[in-house]
């Protein structure tokens, strides 16, 4: 089991890769640098094992896979999981670490936001992006993580170990950060330097597309996590809309007494009978939800006590050496 194991997902960055490996070692001497390979074509696999990094390969395409297995295949007591392609400077390391090792911290995020990041980056919808997220989480889960999106992040073992990763490509980052708040873990926020990449090298993160992916896991993430909000929502949508329509039909009773629009009047009665519908289907889920916050608590113990075993191996291994 690694003392701190340094992660770097990577796709194509020959151009900034051995740098960035360069400056882990020498920010982080202790650590274990892997490097995941996700299909590269140029020499970013040889640039990495030429600085001494351990080199493993995802050959599913996406970034959320390549989390999947690094997250799978690696026991560690700190991660820190950076870009491959040289936007984070280094001299933050041993402080987002030391926030997992000592203070008990389960995610550290690196805060580009508050620092450099709308000044370096180049790209306007990008910063659009990065504020929408923020606003959007912090308001729907009631939370203040500073940078959603943000690559450089550090974990404990307990959060990478009971983290179910579904997601595929860019979109992880947001499912990091919405696991961690939801299951009440302990979150920090660290200010980091942020540069934009060095000329030829290119951000695979595609705007509009990718953007939409990220937007519909944190509607599909409350959806799951806070049900009786979300179906409470559309139950009000729909009970409103039906009262709204329903107002004119039924002054027009009281003074006439007859009822000239039935097939309005069926249609409202239809849609609130869907709010409570769905008002009761988000009471239902509420209930699971809370079993499986519960739940989770036991994974968590479960967990502790792998880390301390393992923890207790290595020791005992070491003192055989000796």
């Amino acid at each position: 089991m690694d003392k701190i194991a340094v992660l770097i997902p990577c796709y194509n960055e020959e151009q900034t890769i051995g740098k960035v490996v360069k400056d882990v070692r020498e920010a982080l001497p202790e650590a274990v640098v892997y490097v995941y390979d996700n299909n590269s074509t140029d020499r970013t696999v040889e640039l990495a094992g030429a600085q001494g990094a351990v080199v493993r390969h995802e050959y599913r395409q996406g970034k959320g896979n390549v989390i999947r297995r690094m997250f799978r295949e690696i026991d560690a007591a700190c991660y820190l999981m950076i870009d491959g392609d040289d936007t984070y400077p280094l001299d933050c390391a041993r402080e987002m670490t030391e926030k997992v090792l000592t203070d008990n911290a389960d995610m550290v995020v690196g805060d580009r936001l508050s620092s450099t990041y709308f000044t370096e980056n180049k790209r306007p919808f990008h910063n659009f992006g990065n504020s929408f997220m923020r606003a959007g989480i912090n308001g729907l889960f009631h939370t203040d993580i500073k940078d959603i999106m943000t690559g450089y992040r550090a974990f404990s073992y307990e959060f990478v170990k009971t983290f179910p990763v579904f997601s595929k490509g860019f979109e992880i980052e947001t499912e990091m950060t919405i696991h961690a708040v939801n299951y009440n873990m302990q979150v920090e926020n660290v200010v980091v330097e942020y540069r934009d990449r060095p000329e030829g090298s290119v951000s695979k993160l595609n705007t509009y597309s990718d953007g939409l992916r990220v937007i519909r896991k944190m509607l599909q993430l409350y959806r799951n996590y806070r049900p009786l909000h979300f179906f409470g929502g559309i139950c009000l949508v729909l009970v409103a809309a039906a009262l709204l329509f329903m107002i004119p039909i039924f002054g027009e009773y009281l003074r006439t007494g007859l009822v000239p629009r039935f097939p309005t009047l069926i249609v409202c009665g239809f849609m609130v009978l869907a709010g409570i519908q769905s008002f009761f289907a988000g009471m239902i889920l509420e209930v699971m939800a809370a079993k499986d916050k519960r739940d989770f608590e036991y994974r968590l113990a479960r967990v502790n006590a792998q880390k301390r075993g393992k923890q207790e191996t290595v020791k005992a291994e070491g003192d055989f050496d000796r």
